[in-house]
């Protein structure tokens, strides 16, 4: 080997060093300690983890020690820490010592394997004598980490890293955090390294500007603000909008049962009888008997604003409760295309309706239709998009006029629950026992029909 990495890790910046000196150390001085890092999103955790990785491995080449790092996914996650740590290994050009193979890195006799922490992966039986590492902590199965991956440290008392970022208060990270905060009260040494995105815009403005953005975009109450840039993790569940945010969805226009000239609509569409509940054993609504149309004008913000998506403006309900679709659909088709003449819809296409939104789509012609069918993943999506719609003021609710629909609609967001789960997901419902929640589905289908719809600025040539 030409070249080796000094234990100092001079490439990184001064908080990447501070935790990566940390485990270099404990290794070295064979500790076996627990450590954690946090890092906000984009903020330097896997140049840190791949600069240490190297390190280590270049001091253990003639020893023939392994590390362990397990990642919630193979692909992309590992994948990508695969290439970062060889893009490392290359840079410092050390040759024929230097292999990769699959899902593995050896320098000299020592290597590090990658391995998947799905739950149906078969990892059994490697060691990590040198180091183990959990990439993305917080969106690993605990009973899998304990039962088939911490007991690889075991025979070396291997230092164990947990890297990743905020999610709820019952994780694999979470857990391991509290340990470590607990261990250094006791003997005053750290164990748990913590970087939010100020901390890391101090050393990239760049950065600094981009999250500040994302604050405005989301809001700063955002689950997703709060644990990937802020750091703070996330109670399990709880109500969905706080009286704060609902205060924030009040607007102040009138209702409307016409269009105006000149304006965009867009429209929300949840469709009776589909069902809502996204993911087993998740708390939603089933069953719901109401098809509710939400019908939304957009109200574009000034050039240059730093947040280009425009304030959707509820305008107008429709719900039917026991209509047949195939009695509803012309009804439907009518309002969406020639009364409103909606420039894009979002409906819930789960189960039957998918029927429904297809036949609206054929329909519809020149209006973009949106079919959505749910799944945790999809309705985890719309969630997220309501919230920091609701949060940044682009989602207002039309003022009081004492209507069965408006009393509905304020009653469900003031019902809602949510229920935060692993792999930064979420769910959003009403509990049977307090309603339904189609007003509130229809209205997050609204935020989604929204996206891309930037204003357009007319083009063509001045005659001379």
């Amino acid at each position: 080997m030409t070249e080796r990495p000094p234990a100092a890790i001079p490439v990184l910046r001064d908080y990447q060093r501070e935790a990566g000196r940390a485990i270099i150390d404990s290794v070295r001085q064979r500790r076996g300690d627990s450590i954690t890092v946090e890092v906000a999103r984009q903020g330097g955790k896997n140049e840190l983890s791949a600069q240490v990785e190297l390190t280590l491995l270049v001091l253990a080449a003639a020893r023939g020690l392994e590390a362990v790092k397990c990642a919630p996914t193979l692909r992309p996650q590992l994948q990508i820490s695969i290439r970062r740590l060889w893009r490392c290994v290359t840079a410092w050009r050390l040759g024929a010592d230097a292999r990769i193979h699959d899902a593995e890195i050896a320098i000299g006799g020592s290597r590090i394997h990658f391995l998947s922490a799905e739950r149906n992966a078969n990892v059994v039986g490697h060691t990590a004598s040198l180091l183990l590492e959990a990439d993305e902590a917080q969106d690993i199965d605990i009973d899998k980490f304990d039962r088939e991956f911490r007991p690889m440290a075991a025979a070396s008392n291997a230092t164990t890293v947990y890297y990743g970022t905020a999610w709820d208060d019952r994780g694999l990270l979470e857990r391991a955090k509290q340990a470590n905060l607990e261990a250094g009260r006791r003997d005053g040494r750290r164990r748990h390294f913590e970087y939010d995105w100020q901390r890391i815009a101090r050393c990239n403005p760049a950065y600094g500007a981009f999250v500040e953005r994302e604050r405005l975009r989301l809001g700063e109450t955002h689950p997703l603000f709060l644990t990937q840039y802020c750091l703070k993790p996330i109670a399990g569940g709880g109500r969905l909008f706080s009286a704060a945010q609902r205060a924030q969805l009040e607007g102040n226009h009138d209702r409307r049962h016409a269009p105006a000239s000149g304006e965009t609509y867009v429209a929300g569409l949840d469709l009776a009888g589909g069902d809502d509940d996204a993911d087993a054993g998740a708390r939603a609504t089933p069953g719901r008997d109401a098809t509710v149309l939400t019908i939304g004008r957009l109200a574009y913000p000034e050039a240059g604003a730093l947040v280009a998506e425009p304030r959707v403006e509820i305008v107008e309900h429709y719900a039917w409760t026991g209509e047949p679709h195939e009695l509803l659909l012309p009804r439907l088709a009518d309002l969406l295309r020639d009364v409103w003449r909606t420039a894009a819809v979002a409906v819930d296409a789960t189960g039957i309706g998918e029927t429904a939104a297809r036949l609206l789509a054929a329909s519809l012609r020149s209006a973009r239709v949106d079919a959505l069918k749910f799944s945790a993943e999809s309705k985890s999506r719309l969630g997220f998009a309501l919230i920091a719609a609701v949060n940044g003021g682009r989602l207002k609710m039309y003022a009081g006029d004492g209507s069965p629909e408006q009393r509905e609609f304020w009653l469900q967001a003031e019902r809602a629950r949510v229920a935060y789960r692993a792999n930064r997901t979420m769910n959003f419902f009403v509990d049977p026992a307090d309603g339904h929640d189609d007003y509130l589905v229809s209205a997050a289908l609204l935020v989604h029909a929204s996206k891309d719809r930037q204003r357009r600025l007319a083009t063509g040539r001045v005659r001379a």
